[in-house]
């Protein structure tokens, strides 16, 4: 009995191989590809990564960074929207700014209303409050000279009819009254003169170092509203209502590193490819009249046409765009970019990395 189990168990293993041997050697036909695999235009050309980024005269996107520092209140536009050079795009946390600002600003119009005061003096009542100490002091001496010339008089004609004393006192009383004529003089003369030409100086310093600081803290305060520099796309806004900003962007939590504050992209009636070219083939670049390009969009069968831009002169540290550990990042590339309208490419963006292909005319 065991003997033909064991053989019943062996023949269906053989059955079971011999099935298994022919399953897989069916040949299967190979499935067509998704899309036309990536092919060189020219009889010759150079193969390079490229980036699409928008069109600059200069540059590359316009990123955005603050000037201040805190925290995000709010979001004026939206990723994709055009805008206008000078619209708002988002605002930070402006209050202790602003009080200082206003602050500035009341100590400017304090310091200007104390140099207006100093440039109107003599006040007219003080100066008429002067004229009648003048006029007091001169009573007063008027006063003390007939008394001093009563008793002197008195003296001389009866020695023992006033003491000489109370002549002496009198004669005392009438220069007291004579210095404080001439301090009333001097006083009326100071102030008709008007403030002193340094102390109106001055306070014209003062009240300009007042202004200049409102001027700058003014001027501050306008950088917690975060402004579009020119006509434009927003292409990404890295911060939310609440998001803590400094002068190195927006922090960003997966990447643990710091993102520009906004992105934009000029008006994207045309778009640039930057491509790296290998420092190997730099010498088989054509001339910059000699030279065109050609675009594939991964993903399609799209090819576009390029139009040549510049040659960034500046050989640098490849860029590692497909982020693969096997991609060597050890060698230099030279920056050349090219452009492309953007009408009916609605699948391109900014950001997309392409494959190109240059070649001679």
């Amino acid at each position: 009995m065991r003997n033909k189990i064991i053989f019943a168990l062996s023949i269906m293993g053989i059955l079971a191989g011999l099935i298994s041997a022919y399953v897989l050697s069916v040949q299967r036909p190979a499935q067509p590809p998704v899309f036309t695999p990536v092919t060189s235009p020219y009889q010759t050309a150079i193969y390079a990564n490229g980036m699409i980024e928008s069109e600059q005269q200069a540059g590359e996107n316009i990123n955005i960074y603050p000037e201040v520092t805190g925290a995000v209140t709010k979001i004026l536009a939206h990723e994709g929207q055009k805008v206008a050079a000078g619209t708002p795009l988002l605002t930070i946390d402006d209050t202790v700014q602003r009080a200082t600002t206003e602050q500035l600003r009341l100590q400017s119009e304090a310091a200007q209303v104390a140099l207006q005061e100093l440039k109107a003096q003599p006040r007219k009542e003080t100066l008429e409050v002067n004229k009648a100490q003048v006029e007091q002091a001169k009573a007063n001496l008027t006063a003390a000279r007939d008394q001093y010339e009563k008793r002197r008089a008195a003296y001389e004609i009866d020695k023992r009819s006033i003491s000489k004393d109370v002549v002496d006192t009198a004669k005392d009383a009438v220069a007291q009254s004579e210095a404080a004529l001439e301090v009333a003089v001097k006083q009326y003369d100071l102030t008709k003169a008007g403030a002193w030409i340094y102390d109106i100086n001055n306070q014209q310093k003062q009240y300009e170092a007042l202004t200049q600081a409102y001027a700058s803290a003014n001027a501050l305060l306008a950088k917690f509203t975060i402004k579009a520099q020119v006509d434009g796309v927003v292409l990404s806004i890295n911060a939310a209502p609440g998001s803590y900003v400094s002068s190195q962007g927006a922090y960003d939590a997966y990447t643990q590193g710091s993102n520009p504050l906004v992105v934009m992209s000029t008006s994207q009636a045309y778009l640039a490819v930057r491509c790296f070219i290998d420092e190997i083939l730099v010498s088989r670049l054509p001339a910059a009249d000699h030279i065109r390009a050609e675009m594939s969009i991964r993903g399609t069968d799209k090819k576009v046409p390029l139009e040549f831009v510049r040659v960034q002169p500046y050989v640098s540290p490849k860029i590692e765009l497909s982020n693969q550990r096997a991609e060597k990042v050890d060698l230099r590339v030279l920056p050349v970019v090219f452009r492309f309208p953007k009408k009916g490419l609605d699948m391109v963006y900014p950001g997309q990395q392409v494959d190109v292909y240059i070649g001679p005319k």
